[in-house]
């Protein structure tokens, strides 16, 4: 019913956050305005406006594609209360709980997924000069 507005909500906290953190990397001369990294990856890791950005694309991308699934089935609608269930008072809870328990695992889910990709792109980007030392 309503469990793509938790994920909406972490990817407005995310876009936030990656605002803030890409000023402080663009003062400290690791990105550019754009966002593109200035510093070399092999030596300092990715930086965290793109991994942030990776994280902000996947939960706006799924919630995207949620509300359009919500939608189509008829549980949101381009008119106010917007969400069918809360028509029905006796709803909500139902609305609630599918917030907490599908919505949250959703989110939790995504993150623990961008945790472990940019755990393996790190070593991945720091591995490389190693691999292309050894072949030449």
């Amino acid at each position: 019913m309503a469990c793509f507005l938790v994920g909406g909500g972490e990817a407005i906290v995310v876009t936030a956050v990656r605002s803030a953190v890409k000023k402080n990397e663009i003062k400290k001369g690791v990105v550019d305005e754009s966002g593109h990294q200035l510093t070399d990856p092999a030596q300092d890791g990715i930086c965290w406006t793109r991994k942030l950005g990776w994280l902000m694309n996947m939960l706006w991308g799924g919630v995207i594609l949620l509300a359009i699934e919500h939608m189509w089935h008829g549980e949101v609608v381009p008119f106010p209360p917007f969400l069918t269930a809360m028509n029905d008072p006796a709803e909500i809870p139902v609305m609630l709980g599918e917030m907490g328990t599908v919505g949250v695992g959703m989110a939790v889910l995504v993150t623990v997924a961008w945790f472990v990709v940019t755990l393996v792109a790190d070593m991945a980007v720091k591995r490389q000069p190693e691999t292309a030392a050894k072949g030449a």
